[in-house]
């Protein structure tokens, strides 16, 4: 995550020396050959089994500090060699930014929407990357501008706005920032009357900023040394951190993560402890947080719950009973003893509920398809679905802070309809679109056409696909199939305006919903983790041959994508299929699957073995894991043309896995297909975080994609 590299005649243009200037203006020599990764042995053992690892070196054994100069120098090699590689591309990616960037409203913002006495909302300037926060009195004033990323990101390399949240009195602002990738974010207080800052400030947060005490505290968690959150925190104002007062640690289980929030009527804190498959829930209330806190119901191994409480009564959203969910009730003093209100079904995949004074709603997917629902305190059986037109779409609940509200703010979009902002009027029924995202360079609904089709996976399965193409596309052109497939995410089928830069030329856009997301129901999602895991790798390249038997496309025309868990399937499906596909992007990927399962001090392992399995206590998930794993899995084959990224400061896939995959790839890989790596030095998951910088390397993909499936022009 190293080969004598053979270029391809479109390689000859490159093997003369090339040069470029570097920051210094100097002229230095470009590379002519891929970096080859050298080879040190390296061997681990469990349940009898001995796997070596020649390339484990490029961990740095210091991480999370990464000062190996030798690790440091190959990824370097590896990111002049992709430079080297594209830079024949780069008319081709200038015109891919232009028309990306054209489609892009610069001077945009966001509805205001109300929350106590004032209206929040946050616009983009032109020409800048990051956003500006405002509000105003409600009862009429002056814009006032209460947050500027563009002047917290000046001096960076990368910046995120990680936590935002406003007292419940109005008068300050708790924020945090992560300014290079690391996912460690800083807090910090703005007081929105004078415009100053606090002194405090909490680092090494990683948590939403939650006011309590009648706004005179904040409670955070805080990222352990391996990233993970055991803790919920409350720092009274004007104090030292290291007086902050401790009101939850996680001691029993060290895959679990912490987390906290406020109740409907923001009288109860939440607070949270669970991993992928186990939660337990405490409350306590706002104005006393160091109170005796309320078990709501032990963990049990398997039970997933959330809750929310109103009126003295908890809200129980839980698995207990049935995989698709069911909503419950339970009085304050007695948490645990659980009343269905809404049973669990088959048919209907409840994801989640909101309360509001006069009215509940709940969220889930029918068919796979998105559900907003209405519904009587009176009368929980008393649904009013809110109507859609299209027959395929993304909707869901946006941002609604106030308890008591008569209107909605709702969020939907499909794979041919903008991002649309609506109220809905809860008294009439009225849907009121406030907002459509603005294409300035143009667009009209009316080229493309959008369907869902089903396609047979081996074992029988139906897999659900989404489908954008213009309605002039010849059949058979080239098609671009991307997927997750992992944690329960549901794809959504939505819209995307730098998706246009490939179906403007010709080619179809799938999503394919395949098992491991949730999109047809939780056991939708079970059916692709731990021991079934392989039927995502399945699923993927099925819904691919189907749209082939189809008529949608043809072998060798398909491009694929995914990043992290998706890029996992990115590695998969190269090593069983490799000739179906004519070119592959893995953002990010987690390939190095069985060595960072086998390693409990990495920042997630612990927390992930629900989803993949443990391998250190279990032989058979040691095998398992094994038999997909794409970095182990890597023979001498011919390899699709891939580019891979990863990013330095990533604490979720670690960089050396694409590192190290792609270092075995060179060595094992026959055949002369391209294959780059690209490593963001300043940034992490996300690669670059400015808008701008983000859809340069979206044009640099397409432009990858392109080139490799010989549609550049």
């Amino acid at each position: 995550m190293r080969y004598a590299a053979f270029l391809s005649a479109a390689s000859l243009a490159l093997s003369a020396p090339l040069h470029a200037q570097n920051s210094e203006g100097t002229t230095v020599p470009q590379p002519t050959s891929p970096p080859t990764a050298e080879q040190r042995d390296h061997s681990y053992s469990h349940h009898g089994i001995t796997i070596s690892d020649p390339y484990h070196w490029l961990r740095d054994q210091s991480y999370p500090t990464i000062d190996d100069e030798d690790v440091l120098d190959h990824l370097k090699a590896e990111n002049a060699w992709f430079e080297a590689r594209m830079k024949p591309q780069q008319p081709l990616v200038d015109e891919l930014f232009a028309e990306m960037k054209a489609r892009i409203k610069e001077d945009d913002s966001t509805v205001p929407q109300r929350r106590g006495d004032y209206l929040y909302w946050s616009e983009f300037e032109e020409g800048a990357e990051y956003r500006k926060y405002y509000r105003k009195p409600v009862a009429g004033g002056d814009d006032v501008l209460i947050l500027d990323e563009n002047a917290l990101a000046e001096g960076v390399e990368y910046f995120r706005l990680g936590a935002f949240s406003v007292s419940q009195n109005g008068r300050y602002l708790a924020y945090s920032a992560d300014t290079n990738g690391s996912e460690r974010f800083t807090a910090r207080i703005k007081d929105l009357e004078t415009g100053e800052l606090l002194p405090d400030e909490i680092p090494g947060t990683l948590s939403d900023l939650v006011w309590v005490k009648n706004d005179t505290a904040l409670v955070y968690g805080t990222a352990d040394d391996n990233w993970r959150v055991h803790d919920a925190t409350m720092h009274v104002l004007g104090t030292p951190v290291s007086e902050d007062v401790e009101l939850y640690r996680e001691t029993m289980d060290e895959g679990f993560r912490v987390g906290t929030g406020l109740s409907a009527q923001e009288d109860w804190l939440i607070i949270s402890t669970g991993d992928n498959e186990t939660s337990e829930v405490r409350l306590v209330p706002v104005s006393d947080p160091t109170a005796e806190q309320v078990l709501v119901k032990p963990r049990q191994k398997g039970v997933e719950y959330d809750v929310d409480v109103r009126d003295g009564m908890v809200w129980v959203h839980t698995n207990d009973d049935h995989v698709n969910f069911r909503l419950a009730t339970a009085k304050l003093d007695t948490p645990g003893d659980w009343t269905t209100l809404i049973s669990g079904s088959d048919e209907f995949y409840l994801t989640g509920f909101e309360l509001f004074k006069d009215f509940y709603v709940t969220e889930g997917r029918l068919r796979g398809l998105d559900q907003i629902q209405l519904r009587s305190y009176k009368d929980a059986n008393l649904a009013k679905p809110i109507a859609f037109a299209e027959a395929s779409f993304s909707a869901g609940l946006s941002n609604n802070p106030e308890y008591d509200q008569d209107t909605l703010r709702l969020a939907y979009e499909s794979m041919v309809t903008p991002d649309s902002v609506y109220d809905y009027h809860v008294a009439t029924g009225e849907l009121e679109l406030l907002k459509q995202q603005e294409i300035p360079s143009g667009y009209d609904p009316a080229l493309y056409t959008t369907e869902r089709v089903e396609i047979a996976a081996r074992d029988g399965t139906m897999v659900p696909v989404s489908i954008i193409m213009r309605k002039d596309r010849p059949k058979t052109g080239p098609l671009h199939l991307y997927a997750y497939g992992a944690y329960g995410y549901a794809v959504p089928p939505g819209f995307s305006t730098s998706r246009l830069s490939l179906v403007d030329r010709g080619y179809a856009y799938a999503i394919a919903h395949i098992r491991g997301g949730d999109d047809l129901g939780r056991k939708w999602y079970l059916q692709g983790k731990l021991n079934e895991r392989t039927n995502t790798f399945n699923d993927f390249v099925d819904v691919a041959k189907g749209l082939v038997a189809k008529g949608y496309t043809e072998k060798g025309r398909i491009s694929i994508s995914g990043g992290s868990a998706g890029g996992e399937l990115m590695g998969a499906v190269v090593n069983t299929d490799p000739e179906l596909w004519g070119a592959v992007v893995a953002h990010v990927p987690f390939v190095d699957v069985l060595s960072t399962m086998l390693d409990g001090e990495l920042p997630l392992t612990p927390g992930e073995w629900p989803e993949w399995g443990n391998p250190i206590l279990s032989k058979q998930a040691f095998a398992y894991i094994l038999s997909y794993s794409p970095y182990d899995q890597v023979t001498a084959q011919d390899y699709p043309p891939m580019l891979v990224t990863a990013g330095l400061n990533d604490p979720r896939v670690t960089y050396w896995e694409p590192a190290k995959w792609v270092a075995k790839l060179r060595e094992v890989k026959t055949g002369d297909s391209e294959l780059l790596l690209k490593t963001n030095m300043g940034a992490g998951h996300g690669g670059k975080s400015g808008r701008f910088q983000s859809i340069y390397e979206t044009a640099e993909e397409v432009a990858f994609i392109l080139w490799q499936m010989g549609e550049a022009e």
